[in-house]
């Protein structure tokens, strides 16, 4: 990755996603550009200077002038932060999704949740009683992921209801497919795949029509969900991992690391254990908001 000059002008750097690539190697006129998505990774707003000396036509110039990365086609690391889609210019406050960490905490020990993936992991980390431990055999059995959407302020009371345009109805959820597969927080259904990249991340889109995954936020009862204020919708789910995670220790052994102490992942643990680390990035589709959950797939070390 590289840096394109920006001292003068403000530069647009686009390329084609993998699929936009390959409709147009087949030249039987079946490309067309139909979607587009802006990012602003690189740009920090902290920038922004209301005290600059000679006016303001320079508040915003360090921001203007910010070099921009060099487009590149791996979506993995391009894009993470993309821009939002909200038309309005009257708002005071932008919607944000949050971890609900009233019904669905994080793993204390780990600050992430961990995802047991065999018999003797599922075992060892109780996960139908330890905080954020998942059981990855049946997924629904003891806990699960969930986050928040709407306006976290407390200058407007949860009593209000959120404005349509700010609602989240359809969430992407991206997970490597080579560590596991969404599910319904009860075990009874599988979440449709949308498809798989080249990079073996699996994209699901869920919307409000799945409602083992995506519900209104009904409760407007203070403390009662992490947002603060108006509130949209909630997605929950859970993690069903994968055969190779559940019967091998060939990826661990390639993208993870072993020998890891099971007091360090959970106060419950023992032994010691393979982890790989990783995130889920969930993207809200109305308003482009998104936010990685860390995320530990472990397997005890059996001696």
């Amino acid at each position: 990755m590289g840096f394109l000059d920006n001292s003068g002008d403000i530069i647009l750097d686009a390329v084609l996603t993998d699929t936009g690539r390959a409709r147009l190697a087949r030249a039987d006129g079946s490309f067309q550009i139909t979607k587009f998505a802006f990012g602003d990774d690189e740009i920090n707003y902290g920038s922004y200077n209301k005290n600059h000396p000679s006016g303001s036509a320079y508040y915003d110039l360090d921001i203007l002038q910010t070099p921009v990365f060099e487009a590149f086609t791996n979506n993995s690391s391009v894009l993470k932060f993309k821009l939002q889609s909200i038309s309005r210019t009257n708002l005071l406050y932008l919607p944000i999704i949050k971890i609900d960490t009233n019904n669905a905490n994080l793993n204390v020990t780990s600050n992430s949740y961990i995802v047991a993936v065999d018999d003797a992991s599922v075992t060892d980390l109780s996960p139908n009683s330890t905080v954020g431990i998942l059981n990855g055999l049946s997924a629904g059995a003891g806990k699960y992921i969930k986050v928040d959407q709407g306006l976290d302020t407390g200058e407007i009371p949860p009593t209000f209801t959120i404005d349509s345009d700010l609602k989240e109805t359809q969430y992407l959820i991206e997970i490597d497919n080579r560590f596991g597969s969404i599910f319904s927080t009860d075990n009874t259904t599988a979440a449709s795949l949308s498809y798989i990249d080249d990079d073996n991340i699996a994209s699901y889109y869920l919307s409000d029509t799945d409602t083992k995954f995506v519900q209104l936020i009904t409760d407007t009862s203070a403390g009662s969900s992490t947002i603060e204020g108006p509130r949209g919708t909630y997605l929950q789910f859970a993690i069903r991992s994968s055969i190779e995670l559940n019967s091998s220790t060939f990826l661990f052994t390639q993208l993870g690391t072993s020998n890891v102490n099971g007091t360090d992942i959970a106060t419950t643990g023992s032994g010691t254990y393979y982890v790989i680390n990783t995130i889920i990035r969930i993207t809200g589709v109305t308003t482009g908001y998104s936010i990685n959950i860390p995320v530990k797939f472990v397997k005890k070390t059996i001696i």
